[in-house]
């Protein structure tokens, strides 16, 4: 069973005989209520061999997650996280372990499936542009608020742009399009500039 707990949601998938099943997506609850979700999740789900866990969710969640399925299945969940070195990629954070285990799954999942310089994004709640360069060294990365986050942030906080339906353009003509179509600009900018600072830095032209 493979766990990927999010700020939002959490995403599984089963793997069996090297097989992933497609994946399955959730609201993600508070960690008081995470039991009687859990057993609508995976109640008649068969006890899996392994488990392993990605969690941004704080340790209260992790450690609810953990006795829900010690419980049913007596198995202990493997939480992922960061190291100096693994499976081929090496993490030039300052502090390794305080990169999330999201972001390093992901950079080690990247490498693995193209060897080559690449920009690893990861589009959530907020967006994540990790660098990894042509000998699988994660140089860095960086967070900005995700689609929701910016327009909700707008609307909290300046008089008069509330959350309102919109689309994407070149030249908005319409408030809302205005905020959906700076949004996705900011986002896509930062995609933009990151893959620009890679082949500043030396790097052959980045797969994204």
């Amino acid at each position: 069973l493979l766990v990927d707990i999010g700020n939002s949601r959490i995403k599984w998938t089963t793997v069996s005989r090297g097989k992933a099943r497609p994946s399955t997506a959730f609201a993600r609850p508070d960690a008081e209520t995470l039991a009687d979700q859990a057993a609508q999740w995976w109640g008649d789900l068969k006890a899996p061999r392994r488990i392993l866990a990605s969690n941004v969710a704080g340790p209260a969640f992790a450690a609810a997650l953990s006795e829900w399925c010690r419980a049913h299945w007596q198995v202990e969940i493997e939480f992922i996280m960061a190291q100096a070195r693994a499976r081929g990629v090496r993490n030039a954070y300052t502090v390794p372990d305080r990169l999330g285990p999201d972001r390093w799954a992901a950079l080690i999942g990247a490498w693995h499936r193209w060897p080559r310089a690449a920009l690893v994004i990861h589009a959530g709640t907020a967006l994540t542009a990790d660098a990894l360069s042509h000998d699988g060294t994660f140089l860095g990365g960086v967070f900005v608020p995700g689609f929701d986050l910016m327009r909700n942030a707008l609307a909290a906080h300046t008089a008069g742009l509330c959350c309102r339906p919109g689309e994407f353009h070149r030249f908005p003509r319409t408030t809302g399009d205005a905020i959906a179509s700076g949004a996705i600009n900011a986002l896509c900018g930062t995609i933009e500039r990151m893959t620009r600072f890679m082949e500043q830095a030396g790097e052959t032209k980045p797969l994204i």
